[in-house]
């Protein structure tokens, strides 16, 4: 384009598009500066120029007017043919009401080899574009073109483009590097569209392999049931009839499973009954028919085992021991273990909270050399969270004591039924009333689920529950078990309790070391008596926890070097002012004050009557008053 001289043309300013050298387009005149623009094309030429947000492109193209007219409602267009690029120059005044500049023509200058073979590529990757969408013709246009930059701009035809990478295209006036950008949207659109192309054939590869299997298996099924020969997987049958025969399967639940086995073998795969009797198969082959633990009869390792766990609870220890002691006398005499009606073994732990009744359960157990399993029951409204679903209902399952059973791995663990007193009832039924089954000593023998629906012997389980408050569990439930009550603990045992298990646990979760800190027993016996007032030790442990993150903040910063030893006396420095005063002997000392005692869940508290002398007869009580503290009233006055 060497013989192209600066030329003054006018600016037609294109807002939503670009035109490349080689495109032939139609531009509708919507505005005042593209009308004028047109009106001032004396030679029939016109440079267009996008512009974005007011700004104009540094290269427009000039462009020849073919043709010119109305379109509709007076509406002018034209029609114009891209020529060559030309870069914007000084405006020119005084030459009509549009934009006139002085346009420099571009030369790109004679095609290299390297533009020669981009332009190949380009072809190629743009034919399997249009190929891909059913456009073959257009991709033989393409093939007349012959030089790199023509080929190059036919990429303002691409609607793959947006408006910022077609204004790119036209301001990379050198070919090579316009080639390389236009080749690689196109490859990039390219696997686009191959993505799209094999998805849409594996899905529909999926959908008729399913569809020709499912006619494959019917006409399997078809003939196996002409042949006589089974529609279900041998493998898959012959290992639950195996299952089925293995020895410590009770003959009921042999005779079930081989009659569901027998069931499945009749039942097409395609059929939603099929996966139900799966299910419950599976769900039969996973429990532990048979299996049982060895109890230990080593009555001497399992009280020490008890007894360093847990302080005091003689009555709990006691009723463990005799269980074994009476298990083993069997074993030495000869006789089988106790088994079925009345041989169960229901203990309820009842106390207030922090006494550690649900830790005891997991002493027992392990003690007995069982394993342990807790079913949380506060909250349960649902019977069938006792008693299983009915295997009608979709998503049915079974109770919560068979997955416990099915977890333990054995039919005789130690089960913690916890929080017994806090289970609800609502139109779902009443899950304490189905316990009553479970819990009853003459029944759990033959406890059915109603998933399952076989007989299941639970008498081999040593069920510990555990309550706050003996009040709220109905009379009949509480008529199966066998109470122990736990008052909680003295002040001596805390301490002991503190010093032999919370300090070294708190410790660890502290991190701080054995030598780091020492914490006497007056210290401990301080924080029991003047930081808590409980039955259990959960507020002592807390208490003993705020202390050693103190000592090992202390220890942290430097303010205190180890051992840090702390005696009755730091109590109230790490701990501050004592949250509680023991007030009993300096009350009682004033006459006119007696003590009553109250008790509630969670342990109970000491309580003062004070009688004051005023003018008059008799006994005037303020308050409301049982009749224990009315009693207490007239000992004062006394």
């Amino acid at each position: 384009m060497s013989e192209l001289q600066s030329i003054a043309l006018p600016v037609l300013p294109l807002s939503s598009g670009v035109v490349l050298p080689g495109m032939v387009v139609t531009l509708a005149l919507e505005t005042e500066e593209a009308r004028d623009a047109v009106d001032a094309a004396d030679a029939g030429q016109v440079l267009l120029v996008p512009r974005v947000d007011g700004l104009y492109s540094r290269v427009g193209t000039v462009a020849a007017i073919e043709d010119a007219g109305e379109v509709r409602r007076g509406m002018r267009a034209v029609v114009v043919r891209g020529l060559h690029r030309a870069r914007l120059g000084a405006g020119l005044p005084g030459l009509g009401r549009g934009l006139v500049v002085e346009a420099e023509p571009v030369d790109e200058g004679d095609p290299t080899e390297r533009a020669r073979q981009l332009a190949r590529e380009y072809t190629a990757v743009i034919e399997a574009v249009l190929d891909h969408r059913g456009a073959r013709g257009i991709a033989a246009a393409l093939k007349e073109l012959t030089d790199p930059g023509q080929i190059a701009d036919t990429a303002g035809y691409s609607p793959d483009l947006g408006l910022d990478q077609k204004i790119e295209v036209l301001e990379t006036v050198d070919v090579e590097a316009r080639l390389e950008k236009v080749l690689g949207w196109a490859k990039e659109t390219l696997a686009e569209l191959a993505l799209k192309e094999r998805i849409r054939s594996e899905v529909s590869d999926g959908m008729e392999k399913q569809q020709r299997e499912f006619l494959l298996r019917q006409q399997l099924a078809a003939i196996r049931k002409e042949l006589g020969e089974d529609t279900e997987s041998d493998d898959a049958v012959e290992r639950y009839r195996a299952r089925a025969e293995e020895p410590g399967v009770p003959a009921a639940v042999r005779e079930a499973i081989l009659r569901e086995v027998d069931k499945l073998e009749r039942t097409p795969e395609q059929s939603m009954e099929h996966g139900w009797i799966r299910t419950w198969l599976d769900t039969m082959a996973e429990l532990p028919w048979g299996v049982t633990s060895d109890d230990t009869v080593d009555l001497g390792a399992a009280r020490e085992v008890l007894d360093a766990d847990h302080e005091g609870l003689d009555d709990v220890k006691a009723r463990i021991v005799e269980f074994l002691a009476v298990r083993k006398r069997r074993a030495d005499q000869g006789l089988e273990a106790a088994g079925g009606r009345g041989s169960g073994a229901i203990i309820t732990l009842v106390g207030p909270p922090g006494v550690g009744k649900t830790s005891l359960g997991e002493s027992v157990a392990r003690a007995m050399g069982r394993p342990f399993v807790r079913v949380a029951l506060g909250g349960v409204r649902d019977e069938a969270e006792i008693r299983g679903h009915r295997r009608t209902y979709v998503g049915a399952m079974p109770g919560r004591i068979v997955r416990a059973i099915t977890e333990a791995g054995s039919m005789n663990p130690v089960v913690m039924l916890d929080e017994i007193d806090k289970v609800g009832a609502d139109w779902r039924g009443d899950p304490s009333s189905a316990l009553l089954e479970v819990l009853d000593p003459a029944q759990n023998h033959t406890f059915r689920d109603h998933y399952l629906e076989v007989d299941l012997d639970l008498s081999d389980v040593v069920f510990v529950a555990t309550a706050n408050v003996i009040d709220t569990i109905p009379g009949p439930l509480l008529d199966r078990m066998e109470v122990v009550s736990l008052d909680g603990y003295t002040e001596d045992e805390k301490v002991a309790i503190a010093r032999d298990h919370l300090l070294a646990r708190q410790r660890e979760r502290n991190a701080v070391a054995d030598g780091e800190v020492e914490v006497t027993d007056e210290a401990l016996r301080r924080v029991v008596t003047d930081h808590t007032r409980e039955a259990g030790v959960r507020g002592l442990e807390r208490a003993i926890g705020k202390l050693l993150r103190k000592v090992a903040t202390a220890l942290s910063t430097g303010e205190r070097e180890a051992p840090v030893v702390v005696d009755a006396d730091d109590v109230s420095t790490w701990l501050g002012r004592p949250r509680f005063t023991a007030e009993v002997a300096e009350r009682t000392s004033v006459p006119g004050v007696a003590t009553g005692l109250a008790v509630t869940g969670v342990g109970g508290d000491v309580l003062f009557v004070e009688v004051t002398s005023m003018a008059g007869e008799g006994l005037v009580l303020t308050g409301q008053l049982g009749d224990v503290m009315k009693e207490s009233a007239s000992i004062a006055i006394s």
